[in-house]
């Protein structure tokens, strides 16, 4: 799977970032307690990074009253409707596409 088109485009400056867009990358499956921003559904499954957004404050650290630094890449990751829905019925190509952070994920 590839995103189509590939682009060289962030919304905001993303100085250090790990992945590239076009990057396969899988979502950690870890389950740590409290506030995360990170749905439950598509944490294991695998993607590919569509856009890199750029760094902000980690929201996960701000639900909490704190500064949420330093800053975390964030990065749109493209799914396969039907890898992140076993029962999915519709095409094969179609999609969906989630911002994560760059902590919960990892080189597929």
């Amino acid at each position: 799977m590839s995103p189509s088109p590939l682009r060289n485009s962030a919304y905001a400056p993303a100085p250090g970032h790990r992945f590239n867009i076009g990057d396969r990358v899988r979502v950690k499956t870890m389950n740590p307690p409290g506030h995360r921003r990170t749905p439950y559904y598509i944490r294991g499954k695998e993607g590919v990074v569509e856009r890199i957004c750029g760094a902000f404050p980690n929201p996960e650290e701000l639900a909490y009253g704190f500064d949420g630094l330093p800053e975390k890449i964030l990065y749109r990751v493209r799914f396969l409707q039907h890898q992140v829905w076993p029962a999915y019925q519709g095409a094969m190509k179609d999609i969906i596409e989630i911002e994560i952070y760059e902590h919960w994920l990892e080189p597929a």
